[in-house]
């Protein structure tokens, strides 16, 4: 027998529903430090060390990450 259960619940009931804790306040002030020290200027150089910093990845990885943003940001030509 195969029963199958819809459960329709907002992302924030699912989190308390499943025990788990609000990040929400970590999470802004992670957002605002990050805001703060890049004071407007986002150059690539800095997005690139941010995300070299977030996983453990060889070149190739990140190679695989870069053309991804890449393609993402393309203006259809």
């Amino acid at each position: 027998m195969k029963v199958t259960v819809n459960v329709d619940l907002t992302p924030e009931e699912a989190r308390r529903a499943m025990g788990l804790p609000d990040l929400t306040p970590l999470h802004d002030r992670y957002v605002a430090s990050l805001l703060e020290t890049m004071n407007g200027q986002v150059r690539p150089e800095m997005l690139e060390n941010m995300m070299k910093s977030w996983a453990p990845m060889n070149e190739a990885g990140f190679a695989i990450w870069r053309q991804m943003f890449e393609q993402a940001t393309k203006t259809g030509n």
